[in-house]
């Protein structure tokens, strides 16, 4: 059984406009966007390595897939 998280909820409150939200949601947006392109290439070596040498630790029994 592989281990979920549960979704993601968001918590607003009313008294926010939503002009306010949606704006705070694009900066947001554009924030993890630029991290991304950022961090890219670490993220590329990283999966690589991972792709040619495994895991460091094993899968912990709760988190494989079941056959």
């Amino acid at each position: 059984m592989k281990f979920e998280t549960p979704a993601h909820r968001k918590r607003r409150d009313p008294a926010i406009r939503e002009d306010v939200t949606s704006q705070a949601d694009a900066l947001k947006a554009e924030k993890s966007r630029r991290w991304l392109d950022d961090n890219a290439d670490a993220i590329r070596a990283h999966n690589d390595r991972i792709e040619r040498e495994g895991m460091s630790l094993p899968t912990p029994w709760w988190a494989q897939e079941e056959a």
